[in-house]
């Protein structure tokens, strides 16, 4: 256990579900490979007989001088001519899902925790001294290259050990495969490793899933509006028809207002009638003065 004025170790538990992971190495390999294909420009780009400069005019006549045949400078058997199947610019980058790259990193990471190259360290610099924060790290093993995890706003500690080339310093929100697999050992300050376990994804997630989380929300909050039954002010028990047209969610009966008559499902101008107000059941619409259009009172209000 390292203990110094610069740093002092932190005895921690550390989470089975993070550093007890299985390590599958096809699935790291696959990862780490995608990550550096990621990390390549694709800016290279050769030119083609087509794009170098030089005249289009044959430069000999096609036969009698004993000369191999040639219909252009530009051909790339010429000296300053094209460059046949050269690079042109292209994106390397692999689609490689979240929660590959997820197990891969709790595989990594599970590695490093098996062979006790897992530190977790509390770092007590008041200024940026790269002499000091190295001396630190050379007391928690013999091991040359580490890669140190801080939270963002551990400034001091950053700017003591960017220099380091021995020492890769990386934000706790980054933490990746490939970064973990190229150092020897893995040193975590206090406050980057209760940021890795307290709750915080392994993976970042991508920044677009919130707007559309937040879009899906708001379109169900808007149709649940949109469906919601709006009172009629001069009928009690009864709702207005949607914007459409349509019944709110659970009434049924269509009432007429003029007539003062509803029309029950099945009855025999159900389908034919445009509802001005409905109801949920014939008892609320009886409540509410009408008559069920077809039967013998409705027929005695029309003098029949």
């Amino acid at each position: 256990m390292a203990n110094n004025t610069v740093l002092s170790t932190v005895k921690v538990s550390l989470p089975g579900e993070i550093f007890e992971a299985p390590v599958n190495i096809p699935l790291i390999h696959q990862v780490v490979v995608a990550q550096q294909a990621a990390a390549r420009q694709g800016t290279h780009k050769t030119k083609n007989r087509g794009e170098v400069s030089g005249s289009g005019v044959k430069p000999f006549k096609q036969k009698g001088t004993g000369r191999a045949r040639q219909g252009s400078v530009r051909a790339p058997e010429h000296r300053g001519g094209g460059v046949v199947h050269g690079p042109v610019p292209r994106d390397y980058s692999q689609r490689t899902p979240k929660k590959m790259k997820a197990a891969a990193l709790r595989g990594a990471l599970s590695d490093r925790a098996t062979n006790g190259r897992v530190h977790v360290v509390e770092f007590a610099l008041d200024k940026p001294s790269t002499r000091t924060a190295l001396k630190g790290l050379a007391s928690l093993t013999d091991r040359t290259k580490f890669l140190v995890v801080l939270d963002r706003s551990e400034s001091v500690v950053w700017l003591s050990l960017r220099n380091a080339p021995e020492v890769h310093v990386l934000a706790v929100d980054q933490l990746n495969t490939y970064d973990v697999l190229r150092s020897d050992d893995l040193v975590f300050s206090k406050t980057a490793y209760e940021t890795l376990v307290g709750g915080a994804p392994v993976v970042a997630k991508s920044t677009k899933a919130a707007p559309k989380a937040a879009k899906a929300a708001e379109k169900v909050v808007d149709k649940a509006v949109a469906l919601a039954p709006v009172a009629d002010a001069e009928v009690p028990g009864a709702a207005l028809p949607l914007e459409d047209g349509s019944a709110p969610e659970g009434y049924l009966i269509k009432g007429n207002k003029d007539s003062m008559k509803f029309h029950a499902p099945g009855g025999r101008w159900y389908d034919a009638t445009v509802a001005e107000v409905w109801f949920k059941t014939a008892e609320d619409a009886i409540a509410a003065g009408f008559v069920e259009a077809g039967k013998k009172a409705a027929k005695k209000e029309d003098g029949e």
